[in-house]
């Protein structure tokens, strides 16, 4: 048998499964979604969102790219939240980052591994800020765990600079911003920052909407 087609007999299996258990479980789920929370994970095969918080389909929102970034010019990731934020209404978004992330250990070091750079660069412009701080950690896994660390924070605050969130907050009081790093050695997830819709943010950052409605 191929992989592929492993791929669809497990399909089977787990559609004939969901179905033995709840013979209205695919009925409910087609006539639409109303997840609380959007997911903005990095594309890494070994941390599935569903999985590791042991949801439901239809219960989480999902994005995912290399190393979990936020980037202002990233219109792929901008509809996502425009569509999560405007549409479904979610109360959350999670950005959550995982130790040992092959994106951000690539992106500490000066080799040229091709069009990815230009993605990474955001990654290093983070190290560049955070580079006092990181200079005086001499073990290279902790070093990288950090950043990992830094790199979550600092895609939180981009979130927070978006047009998209900030007109919600304003208007509706959400979403709550959270970031979170997940442990590929034990599979636990941690808290590492949250922002609520009154958390300080330099002024430059922030929109004027006026009396704008909508």
């Amino acid at each position: 048998m191929n992989s592929y087609e492993k791929l669809l007999l497990e399909n089977q299996s787990w559609a004939q499964e969901k179905l033995n258990e709840d013979p209205e479980f695919f009925e409910r789920l087609s006539k639409g979604q109303s997840p609380e929370f959007l997911w903005i994970g990095c594309s890494d095969s070994r941390v599935p969102a569903e999985d590791i918080t042991n949801s439901e389909p239809g219960e989480i929102f999902v994005h995912r790219n290399v190393a979990n970034l936020v980037v202002n010019t990233d219109l792929n990731l901008l509809s996502v939240l425009e569509f999560a934020v405007n549409v479904l209404k979610v109360k959350h978004i999670i950005v959550c980052g995982h130790y040992s992330c092959g994106g951000v250990k690539a992106a500490m070091t000066q080799q040229h591994i091709g069009l990815i750079n230009k993605w990474l660069r955001n990654i290093k412009d983070t190290y560049r800020i955070h580079r006092d701080e990181l200079a005086g950690i001499e073990d290279s896994d902790v070093l990288a765990d950090r950043m990992v660390e830094l790199n979550v924070k600092e895609q939180v605050r981009n979130l927070a600079k978006t047009s998209i969130v900030q007109k919600a907050r304003k208007q509706e009081r959400r979403p709550l911003l959270h970031g979170w790093v997940y442990g590929l050695n034990d599979g636990l997830l941690k808290p590492l920052a949250m922002m609520g819709p009154d958390d300080p943010m330099d002024p430059i950052y922030r929109y004027d909407f006026g009396d704008e409605e909508g």
